[in-house]
């Protein structure tokens, strides 16, 4: 008896002890709690912020445990960063699982500042709010967006019941050509830095009335169709019909081709349309056009800082909340390790939703190309930065995740992922997974991609893109990358010369691999496709892909070498693969002595491992370099394709058994778009080493 009661009383102390343990490592905030409370589960803190004072404070004093904190539901104004640094590791942050958490980056502007104007001439649901009277003064300012701009924030922006509202503009829809230009500016491209506009003509009288404007600009494809832009409109001439533009464009104007195109923006004479507003900022008065029933919110973004900024800390989760209403990016990481974001939703946004990765300090010129200096949770001139820095090193962590999330709504894409080392090829095994993409570049267009992945051994699986203007996925200097089992669909809707999966450039960027992906409904009316290896590319292999209806070409090959595929399905296309050999014509200067592919190649060091060791046949890259060679298609089924091949066949290793038919070669069922393959398909016995293709496993999960 005496033994049992001891223990008995050993084993409650144990469970006293365990409880009390687990509950000093939980901490609990509520949008009705307050930051003078405990932190318990009966009185919560009010802010996040608090709640990780008290971690850090605990930590200083030596308690390393780890630590969640649940946020209930409710919404959470954020006007400042949250920084985690390494004394915040060991975190779970968990928004409550039946009540949605909101982590909100604007101001709710209260229904009675509110005024509906109901004179003769307006337009139904015409509204106007005095923001001055409401609390805001800060507009934040217009400024020039587009390919070659650095990733910046947005300026102020309404959300009409959650809803994102666009700048004024005509037309309403799409836009107009270019009309004759008689100044093309100065181009910066060709290393004119004196940034004078150009001047253009207009043949509709309509654009007469924007003289009358305090802050008209224009936007669109100026000279080409992968390069977007956005200026101010410096003066119209309605005697001369002519445009005057107050700064330059990368590729100075240009016009007679169909992809330049343009619409005028910001413009309270053209607020005609639901969904448009115009802030009149001399005034304080927001101007807006709104087709709802029933207004239930408005709100106005304010924060343009990341609402979370993760440097150097490890094993945290982020998970169940929703990340709104803000001019810039949600979450930054950089130096970081084994961390989760989960089952969050980014929207609303006026840039993209989480950089992994350090950016670079936007350059004070404008410039296509150039060396800055880093720095974390930015994105900035990132691009350009690399296109210069080929082996840059972003910092960008080891096995973190992206899981389950939903980007939509966004000012600049969705995700740029880094993370390993491009000189050693150390992996950083970095994950985005199983999130949908839709929807994504209201603000910045082109080279804004869903994810834009960077570094080495980073993987992107089982997600969802569409509904974007520009590509899908875009590789920039990044090796032994996976891209598979994704669905791409309804992408690059607006550009022209780019593909749903971009790379190019760079001879170095080798041991990429895409399987198992979904490509549909890419545009041809321009020059697109589903895989496009531009400019030299090399060294990806392209496995168990089906292709339906996915651009012009479903492949370009733009000169480049060493590039296999097999095992893919293309259906229904007017051309296969397109290959060429403009290294040996209109691009041969990238491969001059010490010129940029030279630059590339030794900055990895390719001669020697572990290049030499993993992509062998580099060290003999400059044997002869203009032709392509060793592009490998094998095992291949074109089904009902109106021409196989653009360009010569002797720039492949094209193999006799790939199948090029007009019949169903065995689908489940081709007329509901079920191309996964029956077990006693066609196809299996016209190529015996045909792989099946787990078509019901592509997509989110």
């Amino acid at each position: 008896m005496n033994h049992t009661f001891n223990f008995s009383f050993v084993l409650l102390g144990l469970l006293f002890f365990t409880s009390l343990a687990a509950k000093e490592n939980r901490l609990f905030v509520s949008p009705t709690g307050s930051d003078q409370y405990s932190g318990s589960q009966t009185q919560p803190f009010a802010s996040l912020q608090k709640a990780l004072n008290v971690v850090q404070a605990n930590r200083a004093n030596g308690d390393q445990s780890f630590v969640t904190i649940h946020l209930e539901g409710g919404t959470y104004p954020i006007n400042k960063t949250l920084s985690l640094d390494e004394s915040l590791s060991n975190i779970a942050i968990q928004g409550h699982p039946n009540d949605p958490v909101f982590f909100t980056g604007g101001t709710s502007i209260p229904l009675k500042f509110i005024q509906k104007n109901s004179g003769d001439d307006a337009p139904e649901n015409y509204y106007t709010v005095k923001l001055k009277k409401a609390g805001i003064t800060n507009y934040g300012s217009l400024r020039n967006v587009g390919f070659a701009r650095p990733y910046g924030n947005a300026w102020g922006e309404i959300f009409v019941n959650k809803i994102p509202m666009h700048l004024s503009r005509w037309p309403n829809q799409k836009m107009i050509p270019m009309g004759k230009v008689l100044e093309q500016g100065s181009i910066p491209r060709n290393d004119d830095f004196t940034n004078r506009g150009g001047v253009i003509k207009y043949e509709n009288s309509r654009i007469d009335k924007w003289a009358n404007e305090k802050d008209p600009w224009m936007s669109g494809y100026f000279m080409w169709g992968y390069a977007d832009d956005m200026v101010k409109i410096a003066n119209i001439n309605s005697k001369e019909n002519t445009i005057t533009t107050a700064s330059a464009t990368l590729y100075g104007f240009g016009y007679d081709k169909p992809w330049r195109q343009w619409y005028g923006v910001n413009l309270l004479c053209e607020l005609d349309t639901p969904g448009e507003y115009y802030i009149d900022r001399e005034e304080g008065v927001l101007h807006f056009i709104s087709d709802e029933q029933a207004i239930e919110s408005l709100e106005f973004s304010i924060l343009e800082q990341p609402f979370l900024i993760l440097e150097s800390t490890q094993n945290v989760s982020i998970s169940g909340i929703t990340f709104e209403c803000s001019r810039g990016l949600g979450i930054a990481l950089s130096n970081t390790q084994n961390i989760t974001i989960e089952n969050c939703t980014f929207r609303n946004l006026g840039s993209l939703g989480i950089t992994l990765g350090k950016g670079i300090k936007p350059f004070a010129d404008y410039r296509h190309e150039g060396t800055g200096e880093a720095q974390a949770g930015i994105v900035g001139s990132l691009q350009q930065h690399l296109y210069a820095n080929s082996t840059f090193n972003r910092e960008g962590g080891k096995n973190n995740k992206i899981i389950g999330c939903h980007f939509y709504n966004l000012g600049a894409g969705g995700v740029i992922l880094g993370g390993g080392n491009l000189l050693t090829l150390e992996t950083g095994n970095n994950l985005v997974e199983n999130c949908l993409f839709h929807d994504l570049n209201r603000i910045e267009k082109s080279y804004r991609p869903a994810v834009y992945l960077t570094g080495v051994g980073n993987a992107v699986r089982h997600c969802e893109i569409y509904n974007t203007p520009s590509m899908a996925i875009y590789l920039m200097f990044g090796n032994n990358n996976l891209i598979e089992y994704n669905y791409l669909h309804d992408v690059c809707l607006e550009v022209e010369d780019q593909g749903a999966i971009y790379y190019g450039r760079n001879p170095a960027e080798q041991g990429n691999i895409v399987r198992y992906n979904y490509f549909e409904n890419i545009p041809d009316h321009f020059n697109t496709c589903a895989v496009y290896h531009d400019d030299g590319a090399c060294g990806m292999t392209v496995f168990g892909n089906v292709f339906y209806n996915a651009g012009k070409w479903n492949v370009l090959l733009g000169g480049g070498s060493d590039n296999i595929y097999q095992n893919n399905i293309f259906i229904g296309n007017k051309i296969g693969i397109h290959i060429d050999n403009r290294l040996q014509n209109w691009s041969k200067g990238l491969l001059d002595e010490n010129g940029l592919f030279e630059k590339r190649l030794k900055a990895v060091n390719y001669k020697n491992p572990p290049y030499s060791t993993q992509y062998p046949h580099l060290v003999n890259y400059f044997d002869n370099p203009s032709l392509p060679q060793r592009n490998l298609v094998e095992n291949n089924v074109f089904v009902d394709v109106e021409q196989l091949l653009d360009g010569k066949k002797e720039w492949l290793d094209y193999k006799e058994n790939n199948w090029e038919t007009d019949e169903d070669p065995g689908f489940i069922d081709m007329g509901q778009k079920n191309f996964g393959l029956k077990e006693d398909a066609l196809l299996f016995l016209k190529i015996k080493e045909f792989k099946n293709i787990p078509f019901n496993k592509i997509g989110i999960q």
